[in-house]
């Protein structure tokens, strides 16, 4: 009985080292293939939802005042603070 306590209590205490250990092998392993792939100029990042030209028509048709946001994100098929961040984009760089 006391020894099956102390084996319970000697297993416990591994286990946080342990997954201590794997977390860095995780990380050091992403570090690793982000690396790779930066040297062969793979790693891209997340990609735009909107093309310059789909920018460019979104920010004509909002000024028409024919579409709400809402109609836009629609019509586009993206999510409403999208447009939001693409108008407010386009509007700081005519700006």
């Amino acid at each position: 009985m006391i020894q099956q306590t102390l084996w319970r209590e000697c297993s416990l205490m591994c286990l946080p080292p342990l997954q201590s250990l794997q977390g860095d092998l995780i990380r050091l392993r992403t570090r690793e293939g982000m690396t790779s792939a930066r040297a062969k100029k793979k790693l891209r990042g997340k990609q735009p939802k909107f093309s310059d030209k789909q920018q460019k028509e979104l920010c004509r048709i909002r000024e028409t005042g024919q579409y709400s946001i809402s109609d836009l994100a629609e019509l586009f098929s993206v999510s409403r603070p999208t447009v939001y961040r693409t108008l407010s984009h386009n509007n700081k760089e005519h700006q």
